[in-house]
This record gives structure tokens, sequence and C-alpha cells, in this order.
């Protein structure tokens, strides 16, 4: 692949699934090479030292790097056995990352296939954290679980775009109520509703409890009690 940088390799592989890999020209060992993973949910980098008519990685040593690829789909590097080369390189310079608090909403339900995916239903926010694939994008939910998702199931949520404090820039989310909220006499900060009522959203923590206001009062609720509406149901 070239003399890709740490960084770059990472972008690259980012969001893939797990075993994806790639070898790389060391930038800071030169005639050494690296062989990066995508595996458990980061990026590994595991050095290729070159010998005469050797390549060495770790403690073991190869002919080249056919029997070197070989001897690591069948052998764990520390999570995964290599499974499959990256086919197609995004160069990381196009690759722009999403813009601080970009948000959108799901269109349709999701159960997700494989581990690395992000199950969501239809009407969820989710919060973008990178875009590594065309397709697949990083993705948070509100009670804060990370994962993969597919760009065509969801669409961008514009008036739903908190702050890194969670503050609204622009219109509240509007929210109904699909499960009533009798919260304990003790707890005051707890926001009380019905089935069916409309609250506005105006902070979306990510450990699941959102704060909003009905009817002049203001409190926190769980996410799973309400759903998002469409903008177009909200005019």
């Amino acid at each position: 692949m070239g003399a890709l940088s740490r960084q770059e390799a990472a972008a690259c592989l980012q969001g893939h699934r797990h075993g994806t890999f790639l070898v790389r020209d060391s930038t800071t060992c030169p005639g050494d090479y690296v062989l990066s993973v995508s595996e458990n949910s980061k990026v590994s980098h595991y050095i290729i030292n070159s010998l005469p008519g050797r390549l060495r990685i770790g403690e073991h040593e190869f002919d080249g790097f056919p029997a070197l690829l070989d001897f690591y789909r069948l052998h764990y590097l520390d999570t995964t056995t290599l499974v499959a080369p990256l086919g197609r390189i995004v160069a990381p310079s196009s690759a722009q990352p999403p813009p601080a608090g970009e948000w959108v909403r799901a269109l349709y339900d999701f159960v997700g296939r494989d581990q690395e995916d992000l199950p969501f239903t239809k009407g969820e926010p989710l919060r973008v954290l990178a875009k590594p694939e065309e397709q697949w994008w990083t993705a948070q939910r509100a009670d804060g679980r990370v994962g993969m998702i597919p760009v065509p199931y969801v669409q961008p949520c514009p008036y739903a775009h908190p702050s890194s404090h969670g503050a609204p820039r622009h219109a509240p989310v509007i929210a109904r109520a699909v499960q009533r909220r009798v919260p304990g006499a003790s707890d005051k900060t707890a926001l009380a509703f019905e089935v069916g009522d409309l609250i506005a959203v105006t902070k979306m923590n990510v450990n699941g409890q959102w704060e909003g206001e009905l009817n002049g009062r203001r409190g926190h609720f769980p996410f799973t009690h309400v759903k998002v509406l469409d903008s177009e149901e909200t005019s």
C-alpha cells in the first residue's frame, strides 16, 4: 500500500470488519513494513522487520509475504486472524470527519447482522462519530452504544444537532410519549407524562437520560419512553 502513515492506515481500516488488513511501508523504520489490522473495535499495527531473504514479525520468521499472511490467516494476532485484505482505499484526505454534533434519524428499523453493527428503531436519533465508508458510518445511540449503521437507513436530522454540551442549536426535537412515566415523589428532577404527550427534547445525554419540557415543566426521562417525530409530523 506504500508509505501510509499510522493515522492514514487507521482511517482506511476504521469501521471495517474484524480481520480486514493492509500491509504498508513503515514511515518510522525505513526498509521495514507494518501490518495494520482492524480488530476488537480498533486498528492494530504490527511491525514486520525486513531481514536478508526473510521477514520477521514478533518471534516468527517467514520466507516472504505469502507465507506470513497464510500463517496469520490460521493463527491469531491478538484477537483476530487475517480475514481479507482491504479492497478499496478511500484517500484519507477525502474522508472528511462529520461536523461536530452531527445527528441523523432512522428511517427504518435495523436489527444488525454482525457484532459490529448498531441496532436501532425507526425514528431513533443517532449521533454520527465517523464516516469510514460511503455506505457505512460509525454512530452512537443515546444509551451510549457505538457501532456501524447503514447510511441508506438514516437521514440527516438538522433540527436535532445538539452542541457538544447538549444544548440545541435550532428548534428542539419533538418526541411523543409511547409509555407512561410516573416518577417517584422523591425525584423532583424527573419529568412525568402520559402516553401521547408531546415533549420538547432539550438535551440528549449519551447515558440514555434525556431532558425535556412539557407544559412548562422540565425534567429528565428515559429515551426509551418516547419516539422522536418527523419534522413533517411536528409542522
